[in-house]
């Protein structure tokens, strides 16, 4: 099993979550998020005075998925979420020991 963690901009929510229903991936859990990389931030006037913004908001998209369907996410998530521009965002990959369900008490594959 593999974690799939993708943080990218808020707008392409939506988009991304149809794709991945059309592919069964059903447990997701999406946290907004606020990041900042290449793109630095901006500078803002707001009632006179200037404020550096260097935190965009962003959104943090999870779920764990067996082996087999982590390239086919890892696609999913990048043709929609990208757009071309400095704050696409980023995907990170990790392994995931085990998985169980509370309610059942299934673990492994089956509980994801």
């Amino acid at each position: 099993m593999k974690k799939v963690e993708a943080i990218f901009r808020h707008i392409k929510l939506e988009e991304v979550k149809k794709a991945l229903d059309k592919i069964d991936v059903r447990g997701i859990t999406v946290t907004e998020a606020k990041g900042a990389g290449k793109q630095r931030g901006y500078t803002e006037t707001y009632r006179g005075s200037q404020l550096i913004i260097n935190l965009r908001p962003k959104v943090k998209l999870e779920t764990v998925i067996t082996d087999e369907l982590v390239d086919r996410v890892v696609d999913t998530i990048m043709d929609i979420a990208r757009t071309g521009a400095i704050g696409d965002g980023k995907i990170f990959v990790s392994p995931i020991e085990e998985a169980i369900a509370i309610r059942t008490g299934i673990r492994g594959d089956k509980a994801c």
